[in-house]
This record gives structure tokens, C-alpha cells and sequence, in this order.
């Protein structure tokens, strides 16, 4: 939604959606205003994992234990259950079930079952942000007014108007951009700890064939699967911030990740914001 800043600033009912790359200030932010009033705290990532992924972690656990014929007995005998514990702070379990591309016996998906997997987070993401409406609902329904979507980093690859409609209509979009410096934290970030992540389809055909043919691989199973996340991390961050631009220009408003982190209140971000907002024509 569209406010000025004394709308935003009087609102009793503050609804954001964090747009941006993780590790530019999301959680900062959401804790800083939580400290001064109560917000309903909506993780994107969380929801994924725990709705809409949920049944396809728990099979890929059970195929691979299925792989060991005495943990498929106990399994089958119902000596062991298998559950997924995802929580807020711990997302482990959707990271491994997306995975990384290449060399099977270095941890690696086959190119066919990594796309699937692509495909599965990409639905799970839509249907999580366009599950935001009936959340606010119900943080009002809990006597929490304000909320905070705290979204995932690819939000911006969707390309899916209906959610980023949604979204706008029923919260406010603010996209924190990342300096320089926080780009480079990134970047080093990605190249000491690879982590799995969300390709828009064209753009990973577009960047395999590159690496391939930069490497002279004549196969995506030759790949080193944490080489080609450290190689991959740059482009896809190139390739996200005119997307992420795009969505802030349309639907929002935008903010700097070092002014951000220079705030220490609740009231700091708020005049944060609504400095955006009076930047806007």
C-alpha cells in the first residue's frame, strides 16, 4: 500500500513487507520496532518449510534412509519416525532439501531433480505470500495489529503480479538495498559458507552454461557443487537488484542497509521509513 509518511507514522495498524537480500538487515529491523510495540513476526522461509514443503523434506528423508536397508526396517516397523523440527531460527531443513546442482559424491542433485526441487520452492513461495491476508487476519484476531512479512530473498524471482498485488494491497513493501559494502559481506559471505538457493529457471540455464563452458565441463554432474554456489553468488545478486528495484518503484518504498544499521530504535527506523516515504513523488 501506497501511505504518506504521517499516515504511516499515525497508522495504528503497521504492516510491512521486508523486501531484499538475506543479510541486509530484515531481522534488524523487525527487532528493533518489536522492542517499542508488539508485531506479529511472519516468516516467509519458516512457512515454506513447515506448510507447503513439509511432505516433500519428510519424503526425500525417508528415500534416503530407505537407502540403508536396516533403518528401512525400523522405519517400517515404526521403531523410528521421522519429523521435521523447523523453527524460526533454524531452517535447516529446507536448505537441505533444495539443495545444490552437480556432482552427486560430492553432495550434488542430478540437474533434473535439482530443477523440481526449483519448482516446488518457487509454488511454496507464492502460496506462502499470498497466505499474508489471512495472517493479519489472524494476528488481529491474537489483538497484534502491527506485522512484519519477513520475506525470503528471492521474492523478487517470482515474477508473479498477483502476489506482489497482494502484497502492496495489504502491507506496505519496503525494500532494504544493500551498500556496497554490505553487497561485498555478502559476496564473502556466500564464498566461506555456499549455501543452498533459489534460481529463477531461465537465469541458472543461462549461468550453467556459462560455467560449463568456462570450465570445460561437458556435464552438469562434473560440477563441484559449493564452487558453483561461489561462482553463481555475484550474478544472482546482479541479476536480483533491478528486480528488486522494479518491485520497490511500483509497489513501494525503498531504504539504504548502512542507514538501517546505523539505527539503535524503534524510532529511528520509523523516521527511517517515512523519510523514504516523503522521497517519494
Amino acid at each position: 500500500m501506497k501511505l504518506s509518511a504521517n499516515e504511516f507514522r499515525n497508522s495504528q495498524q503497521k504492516r510491512l513487507t521486508l523486501l531484499g537480500m538475506s543479510g541486509v538487515g530484515k531481522t534488524h529491523l523487525a527487532k528493533l520496532l518489536s522492542k517499542q510495540d508488539k508485531y506479529f513476526h511472519y516468516s516467509g522461509d519458516y512457512r515454506i518449510g513447515a506448510e507447503y514443503l513439509n511432505s516433500a523434506i519428510l519424503d526425500n528423508i525417508v528415500t534416503r534412509i530407505k537407502q540403508d536397508s536396516w533403518l528401512e526396517g525400523l522405519l517400517d516397523n515404526k521403531s523410528i519416525s521421522i519429523q521435521n523440527n523447523i523453527s524460526f531460527d533454524n531452517l535447516s531443513s529446507v536448505s537441505a532439501f533444495l539443495g545444490k546442482v552437480g556432482n552427486p559424491e560430492l553432495g550434488g542433485l542430478q540437474i533434473d531433480e535439482f530443477i523440481r526441487r526449483q519448482a516446488l520452492h518457487r509454488q511454496a513461495e507464492i502460496q506462502t505470500m499470498l497466505d499474508v491476508p489471512k495472517f493479519i487476519e489472524k494476528s488481529n484476531q491474537q489483538g497484534v495489529h502491527n506485522f512484519i512479512n519477513d520475506a525470503g530473498g528471492s521474492l523478487c524471482e517470482l515474477d508473479d503480479n498477483n502476489v506482489y498485488q497482494t502484497l502492496s494491497e495489504h502491507t506496505v513493501i519496503l525494500y532494504i538495498r544493500a551498500s556496497k559494502n554490505n553487497e561485498k559481506t555478502l559476496i564473502e559471505r556466500a564464498q566461506s559458507h555456499p549455501k543452498p538457493l533459489y534460481y529463477q529457471a531461465e537465469f541458472l540455464q543461462q549461468q550453467l552454461e556459462t560455467y560449463l563452458s568456462e570450465n570445460r565441463f561437458s556435464y552438469v554432474a562434473q560440477i563441484d557443487p559449493d564452487a558453483f554456489v561461489r561462482w553463481i553468488f555475484p550474478h544472482l545478486l546482479e541479476h536480483r537488484k533491478p528486480k528488486y528495484e522494479e518491485i520497490a518503484q511500483q509497489y513501494g518504498y525503498t531504504i539504504d542497509s548502512e542507514d538501517l544499521y546505523r539505527c539503535r530504535s524503534a524510532t529511528e527506523v520509523l523516521d527511517l521509513i517515512t523519510g523514504a516515504m516523503n522521497q517519494c513523488p
